[in-house]
């Protein structure tokens, strides 16, 4: 996902834990994987696997109980779907409200940092700004405390997004530091960064 590379290799791990699967909490979660990487190959542009990502979250979706540690990131990835793939903003919302619900629970700090930008991405398309602002930088506090680095460019371009021209100038800077510092990843984020100083 984040470096856009490495398709065979994930594909091979997939189907060893597809294999190693031993019950239906197991076989959801492989599942669950499964629907990702087609989802994630589908929105990078790599080859359209939306069909297979939709039946693979369906079957996770039988095969994981409502209350299975699996369920929140399931919902979170099907909401996902609904974004990007259907382009359906009520049906992605929904499902970020039950991951997010989810996590909580769960205890998955983690992946409420991804449950807070996506639900703060639909408040911002919705013009509701200050919801917007609340979310982006409930995801960054998360990320920068978790240390996932790879993860905190990407949240601090998302509050640019809703933050005064001077703030947003500041945070995109910022995320191009961390960019650069990862070298280069995520690459997706590239176009969305000003550039680098030193190439001029």
């Amino acid at each position: 996902m984040f470096t856009a590379t490495g398709w065979a290799e994930a594909e091979d791990a997939l189907r060893a834990a597809e294999a190693l699967a031993g019950d239906d909490e197991e076989r959801g979660e492989a599942a669950c994987e499964r629907g990702h990487l087609a989802y994630t190959a589908t929105v990078l542009g790599v080859r359209d696997r939306a069909d297979e990502a939709r039946s693979a979250l369906g079957r996770a979706a039988a095969l994981l109980a409502p209350t299975a540690a699996g369920r929140p990131l399931l919902d979170f990835r099907r909401g996902l779907m609904a974004e990007h793939v259907a382009d359906s903003a009520d049906a992605a919302r929904a499902a970020y409200r039950r991951a997010h619900a989810g996590a909580t629970a769960h205890g998955d700090i983690l992946l409420l940092s991804f449950t807070w930008r996506h639900l703060a991405g639909l408040a911002l398309r919705d013009g509701e700004l200050a919801e917007a602002r609340h979310g982006f930088t409930e995801s960054l506090r998360i990320r920068e405390e978790l240390g996932f680095l790879v993860g905190t460019a990407p949240a601090l371009v998302a509050l640019a997004d809703a933050a005064p021209d001077d703030e947003a100038a500041r945070l995109r800077t910022e995320a191009a530091r961390l960019f650069r510092l990862m070298g280069g990843v995520p690459t997706w984020l590239a176009g969305q960064l000003p550039p680098d100083p030193t190439d001029s």
